[in-house]
């Protein structure tokens, strides 16, 4: 499969009234895999929607190349928009419209009609099980029925890449998972490549094989949320409840010791993931009676904070 993304250089700014030109995004280079599903993350402001319009042809770069499944996205967009779309986590449809007739009129839009329309959307409908809504005006749904639309909508033409902004924004955690098994699904048994920005870090722990991280307009970090974690040394978390007396010294000078906040009866350690730190870290407490022990993992939530901070 070709690379769903080739991005080299890419620069975005915009007109402000009282501060001149403002940079969003500044010398953004990536490489995104067509076989896994990639995610952008990064705090509000950081450029995330705006990258992602970019890549789905919506606004155009200042400078910098893009290539869109081999295709450069600035001299062949009519092409490039043949094989991808776009949902959003704030979907906005005609409101007086039914789910079924704005399906239909997206379909239209993308140059959908006669029978091969109808296959689309009784497809996008029972994909999505949007069929007990499909005489439901949009302003009448729920947010996840709209979510769904909104995914529904942006299959219709067969994409082969799709664009996700947020799309678990304001869902509850029931129709949340429900959402994600939903991307899964479009990405494993519809062999669609996936880009999707999100704030949420377990939902991109559970979705992305690869994540790049934005802060300021600048791509500060891209990896595997696995190697992620190791890189930056956020290690595992030791919660220790004991009685007795224990060396302080020598467990804070244990090597692949991250951090220790030791108190009497307590010690609440970081440690890197390497089975010698944990057998020196337990030495030290031979001579203590040990009441708890709580080993907690690390997760994207812990490498958020330390690249956005």
């Amino acid at each position: 499969m070709k690379d769903a993304v080739c991005a080299s250089g890419i620069c975005k700014g915009f007109n402000t009234i009282f501060r001149g030109k403002k940079e969003v995004l500044k010398d953004i280079n990536l490489l995104i895999d067509g076989e896994e599903i990639f995610g952008i993350l990064g705090p509000n402001g950081s450029g995330k929607t705006t990258l992602l319009s970019i890549f789905s042809t919506l606004i155009y770069p200042d400078s910098g190349e893009l290539t869109i499944l081999g295709i450069d996205a600035r001299r062949n967009t009519h092409e490039v928009r043949k094989l991808i779309n776009i949902s959003t986590g704030k979907p906005n449809f005609p409101w007086s419209l039914t789910v079924k007739e704005n399906l239909r009129h997206s379909g239209m839009l993308y140059g959908l009609h006669g029978r091969e329309l109808d296959r689309a959307v009784d497809w996008s409908m029972e994909s999505f099980e949007l069929y007990q809504y499909q005489d439901t005006r949009f302003e009448n749904l729920s947010t996840g029925v709209k979510q769904r639309l909104s995914l529904a909508k942006a299959m219709l033409n067969g994409p082969k890449l799709l664009f996700l902004d947020e799309p678990t924004t304001g869902l509850d955690p029931q129709m949340a998972q429900r959402t994600r098994a939903l991307v899964k699904r479009i990405h494993r048994d519809m062999g669609v490549s996936v880009v999707m920005t999100t704030h949420y870090m377990p939902e991109a722990e559970e979705l992305c094989g690869m994540i790049a991280f934005l802060k300021e307009g600048r791509i500060i970090a891209q990896d595997t949320p696995a190697r992620l974690k190791r890189n930056l040394k956020i290690g595992e978390r030791m919660r220790i409840r004991y009685s007795g007396n224990i060396d302080c010294d020598a467990l804070r000078s244990i090597p692949g010791l991250i951090s220790a906040e030791i108190s009497k009866g307590r010690a609440d350690l970081v440690v890197d993931k390497n089975e010698a730190t944990f057998s020196r870290v337990m030495r030290t407490f031979q001579s203590a009676e040990i009441l708890e022990l709580e080993l907690e993992e690390p997760d994207l939530e812990d490498v958020f904070i330390e690249l956005a901070g």
